[in-house]
């Protein structure tokens, strides 16, 4: 059952065992939740106490983010057991510890922060959250079960002083690719790639960033007028080619529920790309964005269906 997984906080006494943990939330997801009297522990002393996070413990000491788990906070954790530590591939973790890994070891476990406290209710009215890693993890359903990019939250709601804990049987993890390797991967983005190469932009795609791209798709260039496309690749028009990509590119991670509550952002190129909202769907400079918060190693990609042109 579940509620073997819970931890148990000396002198905490558990509601709601006598008549089931399990509930059923408002949208119909099975959730199972620890509803403690006090939590007098954070979370590093939490996870201590239950004796099944000493992978991620040790990671924690390793990637000097103690501290940050031990301090004030709210945060919450989705914190994966020894057990799904074990599941990774042969000699990851081991790896992972050693000290020249350790801005990556830390990448991934701050992957799995998020800032405030997210009840499994929260969980549950959300598509997903920005992690203290800078990317978005995602939320869903399968079946009963909530989802954490793929990974079941096996125990939830473990409160302590300075935030939440929800247990997950799967390490999550980032992503690597950079934007250009997302757009190059998907197989429909060739010729904003080459306009890249030509502008000499494509350092912007692959750079440390962060920075979000409205990413136009080969058929979305292929509706400019006929020979437009053909003339910005031209060397001579290489700066004009810069100003338009340019366009398309705003600094830091903007992701669709940001970009529309902010309205505007303003691009590389200097001039603003408006945001509005038409039939449910969200729209930069009036044209539609087909797919968003696609997260790279570097920023977010929203995919667009036509070429935004500055004014």
């Amino acid at each position: 059952m579940i509620a073997q997984h819970l931890i148990l906080i000396t002198a905490v006494c558990l509601h709601g065992v006598g008549n089931g943990c399990g509930q059923a939330s408002e949208s119909g997801a099975r959730i199972v939740e620890a509803s403690f009297v006090q939590a007098p522990k954070t979370i590093v002393d939490t996870a201590q106490s239950a004796g099944s996070f000493s992978t991620l413990l040790a990671a924690a000491k390793a990637a000097g983010l103690v501290e940050a788990l031990n301090g004030p906070g709210p945060i919450t954790v989705f914190a994966p057991t020894d057990e799904a530590f074990s599941k990774l591939p042969k000699g990851t973790v081991e790896n992972l510890l050693k000290p020249e890994n350790r801005d990556a070891l830390a990448s991934i476990l701050k992957y799995h922060v998020v800032p405030g406290s997210l009840t499994s209710r929260d969980v549950i009215r959300m598509s997903g959250a920005v992690t203290l890693n800078g990317q978005r993890i995602d939320f869903s359903r399968s079946g009963s079960s909530v989802m954490v990019d793929g990974a079941a939250v096996s125990s939830a709601d473990i409160a302590c002083s300075n935030g939440v804990i929800h247990v997950v049987d799967a390490v999550l993890l980032p992503t690597d690719a950079t934007i250009a390797d997302v757009a190059s991967s998907s197989g429909t983005f060739a010729t904003l790639l080459s306009a890249a190469a030509a502008a000499g932009l494509e350092k912007e795609l692959r750079g440390a960033g962060p920075i979000t791209v409205f990413a136009p798709t080969d058929e979305a260039f292929a509706k400019l007028p006929a020979g437009t496309v053909e003339s910005l690749l031209k060397p001579e028009n290489k700066a004009n080619l810069a100003e338009v990509l340019k366009y398309h590119i705003v600094p830091g991670r903007v992701y669709a529920a940001d970009a529309a509550k902010a309205g505007v952002a303003r691009t590389l190129e200097g001039q603003s790309l408006v945001f509005s909202i038409r039939n449910g769907t969200l729209e930069v400079d009036g044209v539609r964005i087909t797919s968003s918060d696609i997260d790279a190693s570097n920023g977010v990609v929203h995919v667009i269906d036509r070429v935004l042109l500055p004014g």
